[in-house]
């Protein structure tokens, strides 16, 4: 899936076109504690090499005042626009996210990208992410790169939005290398599909580095976890960036009153902590990068 021919960005990093990268990242750091403290013990293990966070959580202070400690940590903006649980919401920086469609009748983010895609004015979504980048660097994040929660950015105005936003901050914001065909097999509009084609091959003719494929095994898959993470890096092709995500979590009542799926994002962080994944991505010759080493071949 993707591109015909290799990543540009494997040799611009001093690789070559055969070989097989993945970035293990982090996401929803700032959800909740266990989130924080799982990616303080992954990070200090060397498990994971990037991750990021989500500005507008309860517990995002926390994950900023670990990266101000330790300025090397690898961390990025989780662009946040959705709340998906029902006993636990988050909602906007700002006062145009309430009168430009980013809320619902309880001023909290709306629980589905779909209905960010439907409701949101792209001026609104542009000034509430500029406020998380802006909240995040204040706090003390050397930010590294720009992500998505859920998807949320997946849409063709915001996507725009949001790249131009990290573009304007000097990071390299989530692209992958996909044509439009390939988008709207993933179930994308076509206009939307063609939008994200058309700007991700211009991100990359541009220098921004961007990636080939996005891999995870998904939260509600808890039966052989390890066994589908494995299979999941192991289809990770020669020539190919890609980007695989977990969401690790200690487990803690907090955790277990909020997640249903909390059982998976405790295995997250135990499979990747005893070093079984390390161990496999180094029989399979796949090499780990961070976001950092991308920001750092940004034009």
């Amino acid at each position: 899936m993707g591109y015909a021919r290799p990543n540009p960005v494997l040799r611009r990093l001093g690789l070559s076109d055969t070989d097989r990268v993945v970035l293990i990242h982090t996401d929803d750091i700032g959800m909740c504690q266990a989130s924080v403290s799982a990616f303080q013990e992954l990070w200090e293990a060397g498990a994971v090499s990037c991750g990021a966070a989500m500005v507008p959580c309860g517990w995002f202070n926390a994950a900023a005042d670990y990266c101000k400690a330790n300025p090397a940590v690898d961390m990025g903006v989780h662009a946040t626009l959705t709340s998906e649980w029902q006993a636990y919401r988050w909602g906007p920086l700002t006062a145009e996210a309430i009168s430009g469609g980013l809320v619902d009748e309880g001023h909290r983010f709306h629980t589905t990208s779909e209905a960010v895609a439907e409701k949101a004015d792209p001026a609104a979504v542009k000034a509430e992410l500029e406020a998380q980048f802006s909240r995040a660097e204040a706090a003390g994040i050397d930010v590294t790169h720009m992500d998505t929660h859920m998807g949320s950015v997946m849409h063709g105005p915001l996507y725009e939005v949001f790249a131009d936003i990290a573009l304007a901050h000097g990071v390299p914001p989530f692209a992958l290398r996909l044509t439009a065909q390939q988008w709207a097999k993933g179930g994308y509009g076509a206009e939307t599909s063609e939008t994200l084609a058309r700007r991700i091959t211009q991100l990359e003719e541009d220098g921004v580095p961007t990636l080939d494929r996005i891999l995870s095994v998904t939260l509600a898959d808890e039966e052989d976890r390890i066994g589908r993470t494995k299979r999941a890096l192991s289809s990770i092709q020669p020539g190919q960036v890609s980007y695989f995500i977990l969401h690790p979590s200690h487990d803690t009542p907090e955790l277990r009153g909020l997640c249903p799926d909390w059982r998976s994002r405790v295995m997250d962080l135990e499979m990747f902590l005893s070093g079984e994944m390390a161990d496999h991505l180094k029989a399979e010759n796949i090499q780990v990068i961070g976001y950092r080493s991308l920001k750092a071949l940004m034009p």
